[in-house]
């Protein structure tokens, strides 16, 4: 049995509207999961489906951002109560001793569990953060502190890895070596999820397309482009996996689903898990509590 978290940054959960790609966009694999789109109209638990609002401003006034919320999710705290503001970007640096000590990685491990972070990492990203040119993500501070392996692009090559972008195509836009790789489709992408976690308790993998879309930074029909990966990736997982396994879907705050703006927005963001230890995560109403209930399913794993 494993548990499969997939962090989509910048998916709010609002009424369906025309407004709202998650109502308007074909996704045929999560609408058939949940009766109808991604929308506040499908909340509920049903058959091994659990979808819910979460509580992404945590009491602090102002706009949700990914610097704080971030850590929230990996960590299990109020990071933005903590640092005193939302942060956007990355995470605050009085924050970040906190977020490798006490991450779901870590305490992952620490309960003897096997984690697995699945984004590939290229060498010019190490070679960005030497330059100073970038600065560690949340995630990366986490699985660092948990001494995770980090994938390269032999691993990517070997299908051992996955692109933020779910097909590698960005990736290979960006980077001269990872453009020698095939892209995949989203379908394949989601198998190799499926196939990672017959080695892990815990398997984490992250996607940034619903944030950039939301913020005008893809194609014409980002949306598009963002929702259809998402929903294939999905659909390979789902066709791959073991039924004793489970996957999350969790996000830090809203974008999306706005398609008026292009800024973050304050809309709930959906939690979803599906399969057997959607159960767990009934009393989960808030993004710092999303790592906790992580760690209950797992210890029935």
């Amino acid at each position: 049995m494993a548990f499969i978290f997939v962090f989509l940054d910048g998916v709010g959960l609002a009424p369906s509207s025309p407004t709202n790609p998650l109502a308007n966009v074909p996704m045929p694999t999560l609408q058939g999961l949940l009766g109808g789109p991604l929308t506040v109209e499908q909340i509920g638990d049903r058959d091994g489906v659990l979808l819910a609002p979460l509580d992404a401003c945590l009491g602090v006034e102002g706009l949700p951002q990914s610097g704080t919320n971030h850590v929230a999710l990996l960590a299990g705290v109020n990071a933005p109560a903590l640092h005193g503001r939302h942060q956007p970007h990355f995470p605050p640096v009085a924050l970040r001793p906190l977020l490798a000590e006490r991450s779901l990685f870590r305490r992952a491990q620490a309960a003897g569990k096997r984690v697995a972070f699945a984004n590939v990492f290229t060498a010019g990203y190490w070679q960005a953060l030497a330059a100073r040119r970038l600065r560690r993500s949340a995630s990366v501070i986490a699985a660092e502190g948990a001494g995770l392996y980090l994938r390269n692009l032999d691993d990517l090559r070997a299908g051992r890895a996955l692109s933020w972008d779910i097909t590698g195509e960005g990736l290979a836009a960006r980077d001269p070596e990872a453009a020698t790789i095939a892209p995949v489709s989203p379908q394949e992408a989601g198998e190799r999820l499926a196939r990672l976690a017959s080695d892990y308790d815990l398997v984490f993998f992250e996607s940034f397309l619903p944030d950039l879309a939301g913020h005008g930074r893809l194609d014409p029909d980002g949306a598009v482009t963002a929702l259809t990966r998402i929903d294939g990736l999905l659909a390979g997982w789902l066709r791959a996996r073991r039924l004793t396994d489970s996957l999350l879907i969790a996000s830090d705050h809203g974008n999306i689903e706005q398609a008026a703006t292009t800024t973050h927005t304050t809309a709930p963001t959906p939690l979803l898990v599906i399969g057997p230890h959607a159960g767990y995560f009934r009393h989960v109403r808030r993004i710092d509590e999303v790592a906790d209930a992580i760690l209950a399913a797992l210890a029935n794993i």
